[in-house]
């Protein structure tokens, strides 16, 4: 038998077996408080360690009370979610985790959207019973370029160490110390910065307290608006504009584009620019660079480093840097379109305006933490001052909005501002995975065979599944390419490679489930797959409604090149577009 029958709360449920009591109360509309428990759909991972006890139901014939969260149904069992037995031991765990918390709620990063917060007023806690003469547990805090760790927050629910541990595989975090005390901590109770973290922001998006959150960079962004001396512009990554309206109340994969603009603008940056003329720049530049490592492989060239792998991504980069030093010559040396952006603004764009380098303040919108990073890297920086001064994320752009009494839902489209807010399709679909391959592979196909693409769109690099591998035709040579989306993955990826069993000329990773869509500075989606295929699908919806979809087309990036540039790889191109890695193993 497939299906096992029980009751809850007086009412028969039918489950699929190895359902959980949790699931199965949610699937007849009986809502069960939890606080460590979290279903991640997209990822196909439960974190159900059944550590808080929140979630306690009573069960006929059992003497204790059950965690309905890691509990599985069984046929005729009995269920009850309401008796005052049950309501009692909620209330006093929460208590109990409530009276070793800080209470500074009203100034706390994660007011309005704590889950801890929530469940205190809807278990009705009006007052902590605390301990005499008993201590808070107290931790410093840990300041990283892209993530506050705050542990004296901490509720130990583990979901941060589940993403790191199972999913990114990175290992930066785990559970120390035992009781009070118990804390989820870097090894060795290391700071972040000093450990493998890759500042990918997924334990942010998942830890239900305040106890992990971003830099938040927003009245920094706010000072800089109001410094009269400066010029301040703004770039808007693909990703942002997918899912930003969903901060608003908008349906996931809603495309608020225009709307972004008109409030970025409305809000005082003098220029408002689109990441994705930068990545119809990086595809120019990564392009080039496959074509060339392609071209001397096919002459016999036995010293080209294939395959080659697409460096867009900071957290990706942050991680072969600390686990792969060995191939820091295979990546492509093409920077991220965000620091592309910040390089170009700085040199090209700050002339024809006639300012100062340190006169313009680069902002960008991001839907990534490690963006954050990224931009403070000593590499991209110039006399000590950033290509790209502040990252600030999709959620703390919607903070911004909110901040500044913009109502966004009834804000008129507005158009970004010339020379660096035409972009393509190719661009577009920086957004998600599998799209960085996709826009190189539409330009490295022209370019490689002198012919116009028989189709526009590589469906075989398209979709979800976490790793995919597809061969793309070159008018007769045969281009192997490989996609990875979650860190977890790249390392299979990697590891495969070494190991012989695949054999590709080129490979795309994302740090984030999904790609950017589903980056760390994202609204918080929970791992719901619906929420992200969305996202995804509004990505290529963006695309075809483009009227120019190939990188090298575009006329504002054929202008850079004649006017500034000369052409892709060239000695002034190398020196402002391009970078190089660090071995970061043992640091």
């Amino acid at each position: 038998m497939d299906t096992v029958k029980l009751t809850i709360d007086n009412k028969e449920v039918v489950v699929s077996k190895g359902t959980t009591v949790h699931e199965a109360a949610k699937q007849v509309g009986i809502h069960i408080p939890k606080l460590c428990y979290m279903n991640l759909e997209l990822l196909g991972l439960e974190n159900k360690p059944a550590g808080c006890r929140i979630c306690v139901v009573e069960q006929e014939g059992r003497r204790n009370l059950a965690p309905s969260c890691s509990t599985t149904c069984t046929e005729g069992m009995v269920i009850k979610t309401n008796t005052p037995r049950v309501l009692n031991a909620r209330k006093t765990v929460l208590e109990l985790l409530l009276s070793d918390h800080p209470k500074d709620c009203l100034i706390c990063p994660k007011s309005g959207r704590c889950e801890l917060q929530d469940l205190a007023v809807q278990l009705g806690i009006r007052e902590i019973h605390s301990v005499e003469n008993a201590e808070m547990s107290t931790y410093r805090k840990d300041h990283s370029p892209s993530i506050i760790r705050d542990m004296d927050k901490c509720v130990m629910c583990r979901r941060c160490e589940m993403i790191c541990n199972n999913v990114q595989t990175v290992g930066a975090l785990s559970a120390v110390n035992r009781g009070f005390m118990s804390v989820v901590a870097p090894a060795f109770e290391q700071d972040l910065k000093d450990s493998p973290c890759t500042f990918c922001g997924q334990c942010v998006a998942v830890c239900p307290t305040g106890a992990l959150t971003e830099v938040d960079q927003v009245q920094k962004v706010i000072r800089a608006l109001t410094d009269k001396t400066k010029t301040v512009v703004v770039q808007t990554a693909p990703a942002v504009r997918v899912a930003l309206g969903e901060e608003f109340g908008m349906a996931p994969g809603t495309i608020v584009t225009g709307k972004m603009v008109a409030a970025l603008r409305g809000m005082g940056f003098k220029y408002v620019f689109d990441t994705d003329f930068a990545a119809d720049l990086t595809i120019m530049e990564e392009g080039t660079e496959l074509l060339d490592r392609i071209g001397r492989y096919l002459k016999g060239d036995k010293e080209v480093k294939l395959p080659i792998l697409t460096s867009c991504c900071p957290a990706w980069v942050n991680f072969f840097e600390h686990n792969y030093p060995d191939m820091l010559d295979v990546p492509s040396t093409a920077r991220s379109p965000q620091q592309m952006f910040g390089s170009i603004a700085k040199t090209y764009l700050a002339d024809k305006l006639g300012i100062k380098r340190e006169d313009m303040i680069v902002v960008s919108v991001m839907p990534c933490l490690a963006k954050k990073y990224e931009c403070q890297r000593d590499e991209f920086k110039v006399d000590g001052n950033p290509d790209v001064d502040y990252a600030i994320s999709t959620r703390e752009l919607a903070h911004l909005i909110r901040e500044a009494n913009i109502d966004f839902k009834t804000l008129p489209d507005q158009d970004f501002d010339k020379p660096m807010g035409e972009s393509t399709g190719a661009a577009v679909i920086f957004g998600t995975t599998g799209g960085v391959i996709e826009a190189a592979t539409r330009t490295a196909y022209e370019v490689f065979t002198g012919n116009k693409l028989p189709r526009i769109d590589f469906q075989e690099l398209r979709g979800l599944e976490g790793i995919r591998t597809a061969t793309v035709d070159f008018n007769g040579t045969k281009i192997n390419i490989g996609i990875a989306h979650k860190l977890g993955n790249a390392r299979k990826l990697l590891d495969g490679i070494r190991s012989g069993l695949y054999n590709l000329h080129a490979i795309e990773i994302m740090a984030c489930p999904g790609g950017c869509i589903g980056g760390g500075g994202q609204p918080l989606h929970h791992g719901k797959s619906d929420v992200i295929q969305a996202r995804f699908d509004a990505i290529y919806r963006e695309d075809a409604a483009k009227p120019i979809r190939k990188s090298h087309e575009n006329p504002d990036i054929i202008k850079l090149y004649e006017e500034f540039l000369g052409k892709p790889l060239s000695e002034k191109s190398h020196h402002l577009l391009h970078t190089h890695y660090f071995d970061k193993k043992n640091k």
